[in-house]
């Protein structure tokens, strides 16, 4: 089983958090609207190595709650609890190998929690101060999207719809959570507001068949035949 160990670094986080101020809105979703607004002006339209000294500062009572160290701890303690389950689930779902032993969690102040597959070894980002329950499902919603990267599924995919369009599928993907795993966690899956429609399809389609390969090129279709909202029939 792929081992995830959840960590907290202040350098990566403050990243994310200045990443975020600069951020365009995510699939019809700012998450600027949830960042304090001195750290907002702090950072906004600034690089990264003007803002860092002055995040520390204001970061440094912050990283001092106690609550953190906590949250890592709980954090590692109940994914031993359901990794396993987890992982097993989604390489049947995915009929996909997990391609990595080891994956790291970073926890963040931030409200956005990116992924990056491309790191060794992949990491994501869950928040810190949400409850242990909605922590455990982001981890488990970036730990597909790294799946889904880090396979063959992203290369094929990626040849027929582009970058965007893979990007917005594998965000709507993450629907099979409340289907295929609401026994292991707690929570629902909201996603995006720009990909309701698509999760609808991905859930009505999957209930009647479920074979990841076929839903991907139902999926595929459907985003190839998608009317552009700026287009009027």
């Amino acid at each position: 089983m792929p081992k995830v160990s959840f960590k907290f670094d202040k350098e990566k986080d403050i990243y994310n958090l200045w990443e975020t101020c600069n951020e365009k809105s995510d699939y019809g979703y700012d998450f600027k609207k949830k960042v304090p607004k001195d750290i907002l002006e702090m950072c906004a339209g600034k690089s990264f190595g003007k803002c860092l000294d002055k995040l520390k500062k204001r970061l440094k009572k912050v990283y001092r709650n106690p609550k953190i160290k906590l949250k890592i701890k709980e954090l590692n303690k109940n994914w031993e609890e359901v990794g396993a389950k987890y992982f097993k689930r989604l390489e049947k779902v995915t009929n996909k190998k997990f391609p990595f032993k080891e994956i790291y969690g970073y926890s963040t102040v931030a409200p956005r929690c990116p992924y990056r597959p491309h790191w060794r070894p992949p990491a994501f980002y869950t928040p810190i101060f949400s409850s242990l329950s909605k922590s455990l499902l982001t981890s488990a919603h970036e730990i597909m999207h790294i799946q889904l990267h880090n396979t063959n599924w992203w290369e094929k995919v990626e040849k027929k719809l582009g970058n965007k369009k893979t990007h917005d599928l594998k965000e709507a993907l993450t629907v099979l959570l409340n289907i295929e795993f609401k026994d292991i966690f707690n929570e629902e899956d909201k996603g995006y507001p720009n990909h309701k429609e698509l999760r609808k399809f991905i859930e009505k389609e999957w209930k009647k068949q479920k074979d990841f390969e076929i839903l991907t090129e139902k999926c595929i279709t459907y985003l190839k035949n998608e009317i552009p909202k700026n287009r009027r029939l």
